[in-house]
């Protein structure tokens, strides 16, 4: 792209068209491209959020074995029996509640899944244009 807008008045207008050709199509694959990395990147990160709470919800299910386990102790008789399924309960719950924190905070450091980065330099290069097209006007 030439920064030089007189330079641009001299030319013809077939070349000033191929020219703008050119640079539209060079600049739709960049934005392109750069879309494709933003959404990868964000979905990747998402991807570790979603494994990590879908790893609570397993945990969670063996929680559940392990509480229904306890009351089946409790009611059979012996303490210690109960209080060693308690205590399974306890620590596997608490895995759960730890992996399910760690795995909302990754998806929400993840943000929505929109390219941002890609939105912000379209709209520059749509402003680009805009100027460029009044100064050529002028």
């Amino acid at each position: 792209m030439s920064d030089h807008p007189s330079a641009d008045r001299e030319k013809p207008v077939g070349e000033l068209l191929r020219q703008l050709s050119e640079e539209t199509s060079t600049l739709v694959r960049q934005e392109l491209e750069l879309a494709k990395a933003e959404i990868s990147q964000k979905g990747k990160a998402a991807g570790v959020g979603a494994g990590l709470l879908g790893g609570a919800g397993v945990t969670a299910l063996v929680t559940l074995i392990a509480l229904m386990l306890t009351v089946l102790f409790l009611l059979d008789t012996a303490m210690a029996t109960w209080l060693a399924a308690l205590i399974t309960t306890v620590i596997f719950g608490a895995a759960a509640a730890v992996q399910a924190l760690i795995g909302k905070n990754r998806l929400q450091d993840a943000g929505p899944p929109v390219p941002e980065q890609t939105t912000d330099s379209v709209k520059e290069d749509v402003e680009w244009a805009k100027t460029r097209a009044r100064s050529a006007r002028t």
